[in-house]
């Protein structure tokens, strides 16, 4: 594991991403499953990498035969790394329109080793259908990208991997939140477009210099809309009337029950209820809003958040990915644990640092024209107005 140089644009993607990856790699053991049986499975709380619910992964359930656990990666850090090369090939602000020029042939084109079916694949044999939707509508159906969306299932399938555009507009959540927005359409609608966009501002806070997860959830609240913003405001009361010392059971209880008015899956995840997902002003994806109250519980700490969320059970992956990006791009390298990265990298034979370089290069590109527009948009303003 190479870190880069502390104090860089490049130490800060990379954490961003580390943070990612590891929370996402946790959290995908226990993905599904309730507090009680991630702890009966593992002999209480899961404190790192654990080993997969089924031993016989490959055939144990055969519609869906993932390795998960052991410090595998899934799908949110291969739909990640595969924005991160559509902004290193483009160098500049993306929309719907790129998603559909760019990231859909990565889905489709190229190989490239997925560690849950310890093979080289293409990464639309390993999404959901959720996201296979992006090439079914993109791809097969020309569908006008700003709306590809519509109809999908709603879920955090467009949110999960919006971290790169938070990078790219680092210190500025409004302009993550519209580019995400935009993007998202090609995707998703409701409350699951919504979420995207909150989840890329969130990361661009957290990139401030001297942010705190306080400053985070304000950004957040400032781009979000109906019922999205009523959770992160019902998780983050409830996260914050915690006590300092809460043990980690009553954290999950207080985010579940403020979270639960919001959540269309319901108590039972793997039975979600007969209006699951479907488009509302009201709801919320569970995720984000729970990954932000993880951070604001833990004070911005990397391994208190990615570990709620990890024995938070769920969509488990999802809710550490997140969490561990903001919290890592408000710590920097440092607040990632680095046997936890090691052990993952290795496990999913990943490499951290050339995916790192590519988007800070790209974003530092783009940051630096966007100063120069503004630059120039405040001259041509000054002249306006005399």
């Amino acid at each position: 594991m190479d870190t880069p140089e502390t104090g860089t644009l490049e130490a800060r993607v990379w954490a961003v991403l580390a943070g990612a990856a590891v929370g996402d790699a946790l959290g995908g053991a226990t993905e599904g499953w309730t507090p009680e049986q991630i702890q009966a499975r593992h002999g209480g709380p899961v404190t790192g990498i654990v080993g997969p619910y089924n031993a016989d992964w490959r055939h144990a359930r055969p519609i869906a035969p993932y390795h998960k656990g052991d410090g595998h990666i899934t799908d949110d850090t291969l739909m990640t790394h595969a924005l991160v090369h559509v902004y290193a090939a483009r160098r500049t602000h993306l929309d719907a329109y790129a998603m559909a020029s760019d990231l859909v042939p990565l889905l489709i084109g190229e190989q490239v080793w997925i560690p849950e079916l310890e093979s080289e694949a293409l990464i639309l044999q390993r999404v959901f259908l959720a996201e296979k939707w992006l090439v079914a509508r993109l791809h097969y159906g020309h569908v006008d990208p700003r709306e590809a969306g519509v109809g999908n299932i709603v879920n955090c399938g467009a949110a999960m991997y919006m971290a790169p555009v938070g990078v790219v507009n680092a210190a500025n959540p409004r302009a993550a939140y519209a580019e995400a927005i935009d993007m998202a359409g090609a995707h998703q609608s409701s409350y699951g477009r919504e979420a995207a966009g909150v989840f890329a501002a969130a990361v661009a806070a957290a990139l401030t210099p001297g942010a705190t997860v306080e400053d985070v959830l304000d950004a957040a609240l400032d781009v979000a809309h109906d019922g999205t913003r009523a959770a992160l405001v019902a998780v983050a009361e409830a996260a914050r009337g915690l006590a300092p010392d809460a043990d980690d059971a009553t954290v999950r209880d207080a985010l579940r029950a403020a979270i639960r008015p919001y959540d269309t899956v319901g108590d039972d995840y793997r039975k979600p209820a007969m209006d699951a997902r479907l488009p509302s002003r009201t709801r919320a994806i569970e995720e984000l809003p729970v990954a932000l109250g993880f951070c604001l519980a833990a004070g911005g700490d990397l391994t208190r958040a990615v570990l709620g969320a990890v024995n938070y059970g769920r969509d488990a992956d999802s809710i550490a990915t997140m969490a561990g990006a903001v919290c890592a791009a408000l710590g920097g390298p440092d607040a990632v644990p680095a046997a936890w990265v090691h052990d993952v990298e290795v496990a999913s034979r990943l490499d951290l640092g050339p995916v790192a370089k590519a988007l800070a290069t790209a974003a530092s590109e783009i940051i630096t024209a966007d100063l120069d527009e503004a630059e120039a948009h405040r001259r041509r303003v000054a002249a306006l107005c005399g």
